[in-house]
């Protein structure tokens, strides 16, 4: 077993080299553009790529993915640049990355450790650290033979970071107890986001989902003047954030912004996530957000629908929006609505939170959407009775009114839970919809 060195001071970058092994027939601007955002991956969890390595394969090789005469051209490679880190960008099966660690002299990790990783880093709630603690501890628990070796010089370094990394130090049995804490806490916090739901069932609600660095926390903060943490790097932000957005006629909705997805997204960390990106499920809304300067979007926007598929969530309602469009020409924006257009039979809207005015057109359709989830109806109110004129204007858009000596007569739209209650009240009579 090799003796690794002690991890890097803070001040000082891991130099990575990173590893690609796709199949023959994997086209080349792929195989590019997947070690591409591996490098932006490795960005994020603070590491300097130095190089990387591809080999096409036919089939993964079960001792060390790669082919033998690669890994010596690994090894020359991590010697001639000081790499103290090689990351493939497929995960890697325990005795794999044993087998590597052994040949090479350096730490191996794969992909899923990179991301899991990077939730370390990000995550700021006590709920998100459970889930990627969870996330953690599953993905080890097989490799606990070969992360056991000496953790506590590993601490602080990519893949051994994060609050998960006391628990490897534990035995099986230890760990899987840890592992049904969890399980049992979090199911705690799915019940209580069930509660806060009910409290807002009366309000019209969206979620934005999408891959990762779309721009929805660009476009949450856009939209409801609040101040979010945005970042330009993969995972920025990991804790959903509720806003209310306000639209034109006085109209409300309440708005979630959800992790982002990737690629090759672990299991374990879909399976641990799964209580926050439920909230999804229940919404009135939901806004798949695509950054339409990616030269990958579809690729992209399929594997959001295929998280999506998993997590059980219907998408037959979902609004397409095309985000960044501040970064096409002319030409290419019309062009890209046209083929929106071919391809799917659903609604597309196109914004930039950079342009003036880039929020217009999603503005306007969220307003249609609300007005389709809030039906007119015709409402009479005694004179006397402040407090229900008072909740149709909070609650509603008012279109017409009139008014005589005994009642108020109100043509509104109103969320079908508000005409519940107003209808209700002594005096009240909703007596058609329009």
């Amino acid at each position: 077993m090799v003796d690794f060195e002690i991890g890097p001071r803070e001040d000082e970058r891991e130099r990575a080299i990173l590893v690609g092994g796709p199949l023959k027939d994997t086209p080349t601007w792929a195989t590019e553009e997947h070690l591409e955002e591996l490098g932006r991956l490795a960005d994020t969890a603070g590491a300097e790529v130095v190089g990387t390595l591809v080999q096409r394969l036919e089939a993964p090789n079960p001792r060390s993915y790669i082919g033998a005469g690669k890994v010596a051209e690994l090894r020359a490679l991590c010697h001639e640049r000081g790499a103290t880190l090689v990351i493939f960008d497929d995960e890697l099966s325990p005795a794999q990355g044993k087998n590597l660690e052994d040949e090479l002299g350096v730490r191996v990790i794969d992909r899923t450790e990179l991301i899991l990783d990077i939730f370390a880093i990000r995550a700021r709630t006590s709920e998100a650290q459970m889930q990627v603690e969870l996330a953690q501890l599953q993905y080890m628990l097989p490799r606990l033979v070969r992360r056991v070796t000496d953790l506590a010089q590993l601490r602080g370094v990519i893949g051994g970071r994060g609050p998960g990394e006391t628990q490897l130090e534990t035995d099986r049995r230890l760990i899987n107890i840890r592992i049904r804490d969890l399980r049992r806490r979090l199911e705690l916090v799915a019940r209580q986001r069930a509660t806060q739901r009910k409290g807002r069932e009366d309000e019209t609600r969206a979620a934005l989902v999408g891959y990762t660095n779309a721009g929805k926390s660009s476009l949450l903060r856009a939209l409801s003047g609040s101040r979010l943490f945005v970042e330009d790097r993969l995972f920025a932000t990991l804790d959903p954030a509720t806003r209310a957005v306000e639209l034109e006629g006085g109209m409300q909705l309440l708005m979630t912004d959800t992790v982002g997805f990737i690629r090759k997204l672990p299991h374990h960390l879909v399976a641990s996530f799964r209580a926050t990106l439920e909230e999804v499920t229940e919404v009135d809304i939901i806004l798949h957000v695509i950054d339409a300067s990616h030269p990958g979007w579809e690729e992209q926007k399929e594997v959001v629908e295929e998280v999506l598929d998993e997590l059980g969530i219907e998408q037959e309602e979902t609004l397409l929006v095309f985000n960044k469009v501040d970064r096409l020409t002319h030409e290419e924006e019309e062009g890209l609505r046209a083929r929106a257009a071919e391809l799917y039979g659903q609604p597309a809207v196109f914004t930039s939170t950079i342009e003036e005015g880039g929020l217009v057109e999603l503005r306007a359709r969220l307003a249609d959407e609300l007005r389709h989830e809030r039906p007119e109806v015709e409402i009479t109110i005694p004179v006397a009775d402040g407090e229900s004129l008072a909740a149709v204007y909070r609650e509603g858009e008012v279109i017409e009114r009139e008014e005589s000596n005994t009642t108020i007569s109100l043509i509104a739209r109103l969320p079908r839970p508000a005409i519940g209650r107003i209808s209700s009240r002594p005096g009240v009579v909703v007596s058609r919809e329009v």
